[in-house]
């Protein structure tokens, strides 16, 4: 491999959620150039729990960031889940989760407030590569090149673009829209997502424990209940004694979903008096009511968004390429949007740390190595999302079909078997030094990087291959308001 000629990347994040952060920081270590593009003006604390296992862990520890995380971070085991009986008290139904979770993994599943894990990625993101209130309206192809224009009429070009921008994705709708126009788009893609709940979210300021107790202990307490008619909560007691809140009501019908489809595209916070006032009175698992938890929690940080979900099966077109929701937009009753979204900047940095070059056959190359190692596992993760969902969250005919025979019908070896399962795939970040597997149970291999290796093959014979990715000028005429981020040289 000659590490001479080498030009890097420069490539455009739209997005800077946690997939796009993390991203961001993968490339930054790779040595490839990168900017990121965020629609908001602000960043708020919206979001409440997050759960983070042996998935993605290791990448945690490979970037020294696993000991941060651990700081504001409890360990997670299990959830109870209880149902609500007709006199308004609670029953409970069964204990899901995986014993000796970390003998078999290696990692014990760490549970903390969503901002927090965003705040300590975007510490790592040096300021000049982050742009807030870029939202994206087009994108357009050129002389082997890609350029963004934003909603304030500036526009940045660069060799690769990635979607990072959610379940909306501005730039999933601008490439499905060439593809459509080119007959290339798949049918099921151009179909909406669909919704199956009403959400709001929240995390409280920190409560008094005598009224809490169950906030007393070394690890997160987590309890669900399936609701009378429609409605089911959670609550999750996390460090610094505050309890994260979940309130759901699930959509009877597909046509009413589809009614709610259009009053929202994305988290947005607010007051939300009339799904609070149909809560408030109902049993928190956790102690006292919700209502309690409601007026301990900032009224700013209260969130509400429809859950929706789909898995789209095109996830790259020409210079273009889909991260996270943008592509696999999942329900959040097994916690793995976020991670999914989390294993594929994982994955797509490994790819654009093998290119051989910035030609469009190299990158449609990479994006399809991308593709063909994150689908799969996304797909299986979808389904069991929909599964989790079923079990935790679902109040119609089907799911509590599936629920009793879950619960029920299932031996506990094999619930623990489909727990210890999902553990396997544990993808690490294949330039850096490999975290060795510290489990007693079985993980998938890693795909290892090409040029990764030829360097390690060339520093063991004792080479000295600069590995210099200057970036050639390029001599194009670009309109004048094209912003063209200045190459950093290695």
């Amino acid at each position: 491999m000659d590490f001479e000629v080498r030009r890097s990347p420069v490539v455009l994040i739209s997005g800077g959620g946690l997939g796009g952060l993390l991203l961001g920081i993968l490339l930054e270590r790779a040595g490839i150039q990168y900017h990121i593009f965020e629609r908001a003006s602000i960043i708020k604390p919206l979001g409440s729990v997050m759960v983070l296992g042996s998935t993605i862990l290791p990448v945690f520890e490979q970037l020294g960031l696993l000991e941060d995380l651990e700081r504001f971070a409890v360990p997670f085991k299990s959830t109870t889940l209880h149902s609500e009986k007709t006199d308004g008290k609670l029953k409970q139904l069964a204990i899901l989760g995986m014993k000796n979770e970390k003998d078999i993994a290696g990692y014990q599943s760490q549970t903390f407030v969503r901002h927090q894990l965003y705040n300590l990625l975007l510490s790592r993101i040096p300021p000049e590569n982050i742009t807030l209130g870029k939202k994206v309206l087009k994108v357009v192809e050129r002389d082997d090149r890609i350029m963004i224009y934003c909603s304030d009429k500036s526009a940045y070009v660069g060799d690769i673009l990635v979607g990072a921008d959610g379940s909306y994705s501005a730039i999933r709708q601008c490439i499905y829209r060439e593809m459509a126009k080119e007959k290339l788009l798949p049918k099921a893609d151009a179909e909406d997502l669909v919704a199956g709940y009403t959400c709001m979210v929240g995390a409280t300021t920190r409560l008094d424990v005598e009224k809490y107790p169950k906030l007393i202990g070394d690890h997160c307490q987590s309890e669900a209940v399936l609701g009378c008619e429609s409605r089911s909560w959670s609550c999750w007691g996390i460090s610094d004694h505050r309890i994260c809140w979940s309130l759901k009501v699930q959509y009877k019908t597909l046509e009413e979903a589809k009614r709610q489809m259009f009053m929202s595209s994305s988290w947005h916070s607010g007051s939300h008096p009339a799904m609070i006032k149909e809560f408030e009175n109902l049993p928190c698992p956790l102690g006292g009511t919700l209502g309690d938890l409601f007026e301990m929690t900032p009224k700013g940080t209260i969130s509400k968004v429809y859950l929706e979900h789909k898995m789209y099966t095109t996830w790259y077109y020409k210079r273009s390429v889909l991260l996270g929701d943008a592509c696999h937009k999942m329900l959040p009753a097994a916690g793995q949007g976020a991670v999914n979204a989390l294993q594929d900047a994982v994955i797509l940095a490994n790819c654009l740390y093998d290119l051989e070059d910035v030609s469009q056959e190299s990158v449609t190359a990479a994006f399809k190595r991308y593709y063909d190692q994150r689908y799969t596992h996304a797909k299986t993760q979808f389904e069991n999302s929909e599964l989790a969902a079923k079990i935790t969250t679902g109040l119609n005919w089907t799911d509590r079909w599936t629920r009793t025979l879950y619960l029920n019908l299932l031996p506990p070896s094999a619930q623990q078997g489909i727990f210890a399962k999902t553990t396997t795939y544990q993808p690490q970040v294949a330039f850096l030094p490999l975290v060795p597997f510290r489990g007693t149970g079985t993980v998938l291999p890693q795909v290892p990087s090409t040029r990764y290796t030829a360097e390690q093959e060339s520093y063991e014979r004792g080479g000295k291959e600069k590995m210099n990715r200057r970036a050639s000028k390029l001599e194009i005429e670009y309109p004048a308001d094209i912003c063209f981020l200045p190459p950093r040289l290695q």
